[in-house]
């Protein structure tokens, strides 16, 4: 389809959405699974896909996803095993190579949405978690404090029109997360705080200023419940916070065991 085509089929839109997921380094069947639920749920026009898989699986998905017609950009893992995954099925990805962040760059994606009458900018991330023992926050703390340096420059290297949305899995919490964890630092709530400081405002927090809801939840505790914890995240640029009419997780799909996860959906005007 050439990108004519494209805005003939699905026509002006004053509207952006994005949605985020992990989707949980799944197996070929599940992924299967997953290509099939995004693309018969409401039409988003950019997915952003955390925890995708170096292997087969994480090719399969992306072939899926061109199947059911989104463009996509898939970078190589190296010797990671996950990687970041993003798709457009309206308008044309013009993905931004230099994203200012050199440490595990495969989890940072950055593009440019040219849509019909817009265009807007998306960084798709994923945070590594605590890893083993003997290196204990060690990729974690290095790839934020890579992503902390690089984003007070994120809009000038998407040089978009329209908003910049950031947004995937960055493995922690907001300060003030209710409940509150001891196994976060205060460097962990100073990432969050870095999203802010650089000129961004938290989505979620835009359409929810009070309240919690979470995207992961832990092990069952000995009271029988589980904890939950916010880790997925969605931010735009301050500027843009007016252009949010909704943001919110989608937890059908963690409750149906598609991911452990729930996806984030971000609608904004344009």
């Amino acid at each position: 389809m050439t990108e004519t085509e494209s805005v003939i089929q699905h026509g002006l839109i004053d509207q952006v959405r994005v949605l985020t997921w992990n989707v949980q380094h799944a197996a070929a069947s599940r992924t299967h699974q997953q290509a099939g639920w995004l693309a018969a749920a409401d039409p988003h026009e950019v997915l952003v896909l955390t925890e995708v898989a170096a292997g087969e699986s994480g090719v399969l998905l992306a072939q899926l996803l061109r199947g059911f017609g989104y463009t996509v950009h898939l970078p190589d893992a190296g010797d990671d095993k996950y990687r970041v995954l993003m798709a457009c099925r309206t308008g044309v990805l013009d993905v931004v190579s230099d994203t200012g962040v050199d440490f595990l760059p495969h989890r940072c994606v950055a593009a440019r949405i040219q849509l019909p009458q817009a265009e807007i900018g998306v960084l798709g991330l994923y945070v590594p978690s605590r890893g083993p023992q003997h290196q204990r926050n060690v990729a974690k703390r290095a790839f934020q404090e890579a992503v902390t340096a690089a984003l007070p420059g994120v809009s000038d290297r998407l040089t978009v029109t329209g908003p910049v949305v950031i947004t995937g899995d960055l493995n922690v919490v907001e300060p003030g997360h209710d409940p509150q964890y001891a196994v976060f630092g205060g460097w962990e709530y100073d990432f969050y705080r870095s999203f802010i400081a650089a000129g961004f405002t938290d989505a979620f927090r835009v359409c929810h200023p009070e309240g919690m809801d979470y995207s992961w939840f832990g092990r069952t505790c000995g009271n029988g419940r589980r904890n939950g914890y916010r880790f997925d995240h969605t931010f735009i640029t301050a500027t843009h916070a007016s252009t949010v009419r909704e943001c919110h997780y989608l937890h059908g799909i963690r409750e149906n065991g598609l991911s452990d996860h729930a996806a984030m959906t971000l609608t904004a005007d344009l």
